[in-house]
Order: C-alpha cells, then sequence, then structure tokens
C-alpha cells in the first residue's frame, strides 16, 4: 500500500482517482461523529495550521492507499467519563462504513490512537482564571 493516488477505476471514459487526502477528510469527519470524541490529535503540523485559521478536517488522520484497498490511523482525545473500548470501536465502524460508502475502497484496518483525555471541569477552571485576572 502506498499514499499516493491510485488508479481507482478505469471506465470507457477515463480513470477515475480518489486522492488520499479526501480519505483522510471523510475519515476525520466519521471519527469526530462519534459521541465521546472530544477532538482529534493531530500533532504540530495540525496544530500550526489551525493557528493560521485554517480548520484541516484530516487532523490526526494516515491513510494508505492501494488499488482496492485502505487501511487508517486516527489520533483522537477522548472525553473523560466515556469507556474508550466502545469508543474506538464505535469510530472503527463509522469510519470503515463511511469511507466503503461513499469510496468503494475496502477498509482493512482502522487503527485508533487515544492520545489524551479531555476534562469538561479543566476549561471551567481556566475560564474562572481568565475571568478573574481580566476584573
Amino acid at each position: 500500500m502506498s499514499t499516493l493516488a491510485a488508479d481507482y477505476e478505469k471506465t470507457d471514459m477515463g480513470t477515475i482517482q480518489i486522492a488520499p487526502e479526501v480519505i483522510e477528510v471523510i475519515a476525520g469527519l466519521a471519527t469526530i461523529e462519534v459521541q465521546g470524541v472530544a477532538g482529534m490529535s493531530g500533532g504540530f503540523a495540525g496544530g500550526i495550521a489551525e493557528l493560521l485559521g485554517r480548520k484541516n478536517l484530516s487532523k490526526g488522520v494516515k491513510v494508505e492507499v492501494g488499488q482496492r484497498e485502505a487501511a487508517v490511523d486516527v489520533s483522537i482525545i477522548v472525553e473523560y467519563g466515556n469507556r474508550i473500548p466502545e469508543i474506538a470501536a464505535d469510530i472503527q465502524r463509522n469510519v470503515k462504513r463511511s469511507i466503503e460508502t461513499m469510496t468503494g475502497l475496502h477498509v482493512v484496518e482502522v487503527n485508533v490512537h487515544i492520545h489524551d483525555v479531555h476534562f469538561k471541569t479543566t476549561e471551567k477552571v481556566e475560564e474562572d482564571e481568565t475571568q478573574n485576572r481580566v476584573k
């Protein structure tokens, strides 16, 4: 498998190719639809893009695409209090279904990497501290 766009399908009128970036976006959107996912973990480059004002829909997603198959890795941040194995299984099902439905590619694996846990109380404490400094 490679990350380069492969000849996907040859028709009478020509060749249809799906860029790996398209599959990354599909996988990213399918991942954030799952309840319990606080966000994607994209590392340094994804953070820079967001600082520049661009929303990176493929943040935290890596794909390998072959002629008829795809393998996907997603890196996520979970919300505290949720069952991680259930969230991971939901992500695997949703990503596989979305990619296969939209592209016709067979998804051979969806690997879920948990990089962090998001605490809702942490945000509230930080907001309170910020408001106290402003006063």
